[in-house]
């Protein structure tokens, strides 16, 4: 590891600590345009973000499915001390295909033999999961996750977009360590009632997305060419009834970069930082000079007249975060 491990700052989820900017890996595997990235490309990425401290990579068995899995166990082995892995289940997969959410004790703990394999390791740092299943108690789902603790599987367990009624319930049956869902400087429904949930039961906050798919980096506009495939493209915030309103908060942001002598990339993620001790962002990337880019973020603060300007901006912002028919997986 370089010498420069010794500059990234730590945080901690509940009672686990990971550096304070997490690697998520999905954007490697599966969702977005993945034709740039070769294997040997994301494995000396993952390297790379090792050697400037950054120590938390997320995961899931649905990325690819699996394959994203397999890439991060690869790229990891032999590096495991070096490691806090993340991965999340919740689906039933079927040759490949994703049919529908499964959160009972037994889909809990077959995803699970399943997460170990592929990642290669004897346990799971963090085990989420990654959709809530309304048609399984959380209790049920959660006792099962519990028993992967004490069988020494697992370390410690999350929730993702999981709502504050779901979240207490979990706590209850065992310590929820971390919750991971979207949140960024354009994204802020989890402010009315998940984040006081969080800071009250003590449990970290795993934003993705922190970089609004992409858009908040600036390097989106009308004439953007998103590719087929890409989940960019059911983004209501992508589409080009809401874009030219959606760019008035990235000038917003750019201007505030411009500030600091910074990224626009930089102020979101600086931003979410700043939202609490317990906030770790995942921003995703499958390149080098855009991983130690986020990596400056962690050394920025903003103003109060930063954050006065981007919240005046935000009430030109337009369109929800997903298509309606991915809305019922989420829990607000």
């Amino acid at each position: 590891m370089g010498s420069s491990t010794e500059t990234m700052k730590k945080r901690k989820l509940g009672e686990l600590e990971v550096s304070a900017l997490g690697l998520g890996c999905m954007g490697m595997s599966a969702f977005y345009d993945r034709t740039s990235v070769t294997e040997k490309e994301s494995i000396e990425l993952i390297h790379r973000a090792l050697d400037l401290g950054v120590n938390f990579f997320d995961t899931a068995e649905i990325y690819g499915p699996y394959t994203n899995e397999e890439l991060v166990g690869k790229a990891l082995k032999g590096k495991r001390d070096q490691a806090i892995i993340a991965t999340k289940f919740a689906f039933k997969i079927e040759n490949g295909e994703r049919m529908g959410l499964d959160g009972s004790a037994k889909n809990v703990k077959s995803a699970a033999e399943g997460c170990l394999k592929r990642l290669n390791v004897d346990v799971i740092d963090l085990y989420y999961q990654h959709r809530v299943d309304r048609n399984v108690p959380i209790e049920e789902t959660v006792g099962a996750m519990a028993e992967l603790v004490k069988e020494g599987k697992v370390r410690y367990l999350g929730l993702s977009e999981a709502g504050p009624e779901r979240i207490r319930a979990a706590h209850a049956v065992h310590p929820i360590t971390a919750v991971q869902s979207e949140y960024s400087l354009w994204e802020r429904h989890l402010e009315e009632s998940i984040i006081p949930t969080l800071n009250e039961l003590g449990i970290g906050l795993v934003p993705y997305s922190p970089l609004g798919r992409g858009f908040l980096t600036g390097h989106f506009d009308a004439k953007t060419e998103i590719k087929e495939g890409d989940i960019r493209n059911l983004d209501p915030r992508f589409d080009e009834k809401n874009m030219q309103a959606n760019l008035l908060v990235v000038e917003a942001v750019r201007a505030v970069a411009k500030n600091h002598s910074a990224t626009p990339a930089q102020i979101a993620l600086a931003w979410c930082l700043s939202r609490g001790e317990n906030v770790v962002p995942i921003p995703g990337t499958t390149k080098i000079s855009r991983l130690v880019e986020n990596c400056k973020a962690v050394d920025l603060v903003l103003t109060e007249a930063d954050h006065a300007v981007i919240d005046q901006a935000l009430k030109h912002k337009a369109g929800d975060r997903y298509a309606p028919q991915f809305m019922p997986f989420t829990e607000r």
